[in-house]
C-alpha cells in the first residue's frame, strides 16, 4: 500500500509542480526509506505518529547524515503528509509541531578570480577532450549554471548570434542568461572542431557528450573539475557548484545588484542568494586591509 501511495504523491507533484525526474526520484527514495523503517516496526506511512518520525529523524542523524540532509528529508515528508491530509488519506498530520534540526549556514567555498583562472586554464586545448572540458568550465563560470542544467543542455538552447543560453531550471522555470565572449568563443570552437569526435549515435542533440557519445553525466563533470583543481594545487574541495558560487560572488564583488544575481542563478527566493553577499563583503574587507594605508 505504501509504495502505491508514494507513486500517487509523486505523480501529483509531477502534474502540479512539474518537478524534474531527479527530484522525484529523490523524493521516492526518501519516502521508501521511511516506509522500510516503519515496516520493521509493523507500521506504515499512513498510521505512524509524530513520535515515530522523531525517532526516525534521530536514527538518520545517528547514521551519520548531515543536518542539511535531515532537514531536506523532513521537508519531503512534510509535503507528503500535507498532501495526504488534504486528500483525506489521514485524519491527523504527524509532522504538525515536528521540530526541524537547527542548521548553521556555512559560507560557500571562496574561489578568488585567480583560482578560477588557473582551473579554467588547466585543460589541454590541443586535444578534443581538452577543448570540451575547457568549454564546460568556461560556460559554468560565465553563466552560473547548476551542473544538472549544464548536463541537460541541448544545442538548440544556445543562441550563438546573441550570445545567450536558455535554461530550464528547478520547477521547469525558464531563464535566459548571457554567455559572455570567452565562453561563447570556446562553444564555437568546440562545435566546429571538437564535438564531432564524441558523436557515436544518432541521438546527439545534447551539447556536451561523453567519450561514449552519451550526454555527459554530473559525476563525470564532478571528477573532471576536481582533477583540474588538483593539477593546480587547489587545496580546497572544488565541485561544479564551486564555479556557480564563484560566478555569483565575483559578480557582486564587481558591483552587480543582488536582485539581478538572483535572476541569473534562478533562485526563487532572494534569501537564498543573500549568502553570497557575505562572501563578497569578506573579499572587500580583505582587499581593504591589504591595500588601504590605514587598513
Amino acid at each position: 500500500m505504501d509504495e502505491n501511495i508514494i507513486e500517487q504523491y509523486c505523480d501529483n507533484l509531477w502534474m502540479e509542480r512539474g518537478l524534474s525526474k531527479n527530484t522525484l526520484d529523490s523524493y521516492k527514495s526518501d519516502l521508501k526509506n521511511l516506509h522500510l523503517w516503519l515496516d520493521k516496526k509493523s507500521k506504515n506511512l499512513l498510521n505512524c505518529e509524530r513520535e515515530d518520525l522523531n525517532i526516525f529523524l534521530s536514527y538518520k542523524m545517528d547514521q551519520g547524515n548531515s543536518v542539511t540532509s535531515v532537514i531536506r528529508f523532513l521537508s519531503v515528508i512534510r509535503g507528503f503528509y500535507s498532501w495526504s491530509k488534504e486528500n483525506n488519506k489521514i485524519k491527523y498530520n504527524p509532522t504538525d509541531l515536528l521540530e526541524s534540526p537547527k542548521i548553521r549556514r556555512n559560507l560557500p567555498i571562496n574561489l578568488s578570480e585567480d583560482d578560477v583562472t588557473r582551473i579554467l586554464n588547466a585543460p589541454d586545448i590541443k586535444t578534443e577532450l581538452g577543448v570540451r572540458d575547457k568549454t564546460i568550465l568556461e560556460l559554468l563560470y560565465a553563466t552560473g549554471l547548476r551542473i544538472s542544467e549544464l548536463t541537460n543542455l541541448k544545442i538548440t538552447q544556445i543562441n550563438l548570434t546573441d550570445g545567450l543560453v536558455k535554461v530550464m531550471g528547478k520547477g521547469n522555470k525558464e531563464r535566459i542568461i548571457p554567455i559572455g565572449q570567452n565562453a561563447l568563443n570556446y562553444i564555437k570552437i568546440y562545435l566546429n572542431k571538437s564535438r564531432a569526435k564524441f558523436i557515436k549515435t544518432d541521438n546527439n542533440e545534447y551539447l556536451f557528450l561523453s567519450n561514449k557519445g552519451q550526454p555527459i553525466s554530473r559525476k563525470s563533470c564532478w571528477k573532471m573539475i576536481s582533477s583540474y583543481a588538483k593539477i593546480n594545487s587547489q587545496k580546497k574541495k572544488i565541485s561544479p557548484h564551486s564555479l556557480r558560487h564563484a560566478f555569483a560572488s565575483h559578480l557582486l564583488n564587481h558591483g552587480a545588484d543582488l536582485r539581478s544575481v538572483q535572476m541569473l542563478l534562478g533562485h526563487s527566493s532572494l534569501s537564498t542568494t543573500q549568502i553570497y553577499t557575505h562572501v563578497a563583503k569578506e573579499r572587500l574587507i580583505q582587499f581593504h586591509s591589504k591595500h588601504h594605508p590605514r587598513g
